[in-house]
This record gives C-alpha cells, structure tokens and sequence, in this order.
C-alpha cells in the first residue's frame, strides 16, 4: 500500500515536470528536438496503471496534451527549414570532415566564381602614368579653367515665355479660352489623361500647353484629378468656370522634363 502511494507521488511529479518542460518550450520559443518525446511518453505509460483518481487522469491528460503540442512544434519546425533549404551546422561539418582535401578543392573551384581580377603592373602602364603626370597642370591652373556659375531659380514671368516662343503674343485670356474649348471637344463630358492632352509632337509645345493647363486648373476651369494608386493624372473641364473661393487650394507639382515627354511619346508609338 504504502509503495502503490508512492509511486503515486513520483508519478504525479514526473508529470508536472512533464507540462513544466513541454510549457517551457512552447513559451520560449526553443527548439522542440531538445527533449526526447519517446523518453517522456515511456514515463506517462509507466505510471498511467496506477491512476484512479479524477484529478490524477486529468493531470495525466494534460501532460498527453503537452506532449502533443511538442510534436507539432517540431512538425512545423520542420517544414521551415525544408522550406528555406536549411541545412543543420553540424550535419554540414560531419560531412565536411569526411570529404579529403582534394574533393573539397574541387567543390570550391566548381562554386567559386572570382568577382576581381589581378592586374600586373608593366613597363607601359607605368610611363603612361608618368606621362599623365608629367602633362597635367598645376592645381590652381586647372581651378582657373572652371567656370562654374552658379544660377538661381525663379519665376518666369509671361513676358519671358513670350520671348521664348512658349506663348504666343495675343492675349493671355485668349489663348486660355482656345485651350479650355480644346479640352472640353476632346474630353466630351468626360476626364481625360493629363498627358493625353497636354503632350504635343514637339517639347516646346507641351510645355506651352502645360503652362496653359495649369492655369485652367487654378482659374476654375478644369480640375486635375490625381489617383495616387494607379499613379495616374486625369483632367476634367468643367462647362462653366468654378468659383474656387471656399475651395482650399494645393499644390500638386506634375514633372514636364524631356526625359518624360520622350517617355510619353514613345509610349503613343507603340
């Protein structure tokens, strides 16, 4: 009696250490391979046959339960490293300590693909260098030779883009009429790409028409809607002028360099 009672007392102990270890790599994250799941399921058979009471069968259960948790903890830890190609350091070593010195010279000559090259220096490279040398000019000459200037951005003024050809010499509320009738014939009711309609068989005349535009926008005329996700810019007129004083105003700068006109133009080519 008093041995059945005992053994009831070391079984009981083995199974909370059981869960505390099983709890242990769960919380922490370790790796489940650190205990040995036979080892702890041989102790939950060996003293199972001396339960009988309730709390000693749930005790039990929960250490089954532990256990099982374990094992699907080693079943993902798994799958993870089949997934990623992982391959165990010290199965890595083992094999690399039965390989002889030639085979793992022919591995590495088989995997080795060199990035630099070595380049010797000769006769000729170094009297070109001495001649580089010898004909580069002082410091401060060079200096002298750079005339870099140092330019400021500013606003143009129509004046300027009339010089310049951009706008023609008639009136500025003119040319915006004509641009605003163009827009609503070629959109008809609808929005249409900003660059659909701003771009033109020649750069000049883009920027012209670009400069135009964005007046259309800021006098009521026409809105620009922007779509952030599709990174696309559309233009919607409007058949009568919008009062825009409620409206508040922002700034949404639209990049007309000649790289991206060449991009949109080649983009309407094919």
């Amino acid at each position: 009696m008093a041995t059945a009672k005992k053994q009831g007392i070391l079984g009981r102990e083995e199974l909370l250490r059981i869960i505390e270890t099983c709890q242990s790599i769960e919380n922490k994250g370790l790796n489940p391979f650190l205990i040995n799941v036979d080892d702890l399921v041989s102790v939950i058979r060996q003293y199972f046959p001396n339960w009988s009471d309730p709390d000693e069968l749930c005790l039990d259960a929960e250490a089954l339960n532990k256990i099982a948790t374990v094992i699907k903890m080693q079943s993902e830890w798994i799958k993870q490293r089949a997934t990623s190609l992982y391959r165990d350091p010290f199965l890595v070593e083992e094999k690399l300590r039965i390989l002889s010195i030639e085979r793992i010279a022919e591995i590495f000559m088989e995997a080795w693909h060199p990035i630099v090259e070595l380049e010797q220096v000769t006769m000729g490279s170094l009297e070109a260098a001495l001649r580089y040398w010898t004909e580069l000019a002082p410091l401060d000459e060079r200096w002298r030779r750079e005339n870099l200037l140092l330019a400021e951005t500013s606003p143009t003024s129509r004046e300027e883009l009339i010089k310049q050809g951009i706008l023609l010499s008639e009136t500025f509320t003119e040319e915006l009429e004509k641009l605003w009738n163009e827009l609503k014939a070629v959109a008809r009711g609808r929005k249409i790409r900003y660059w659909d309609f701003i771009g033109s068989e020649t750069y000049h005349e883009t920027v012209r028409r670009a400069y135009l535009t964005s007046f259309l926008i800021t006098y009521g005329y026409a809105a620009l809607d922007v779509q952030p996700l599709e990174e696309e810019v559309f233009l919607q007129p409007f058949e009568k002028p919008v009062s825009k004083e409620n409206t508040p105003a922002f700034s949404f700068p639209i990049s007309i360099s000649f790289e991206e006109w060449s991009r949109w133009r080649q983009s309407r080519e094919h």
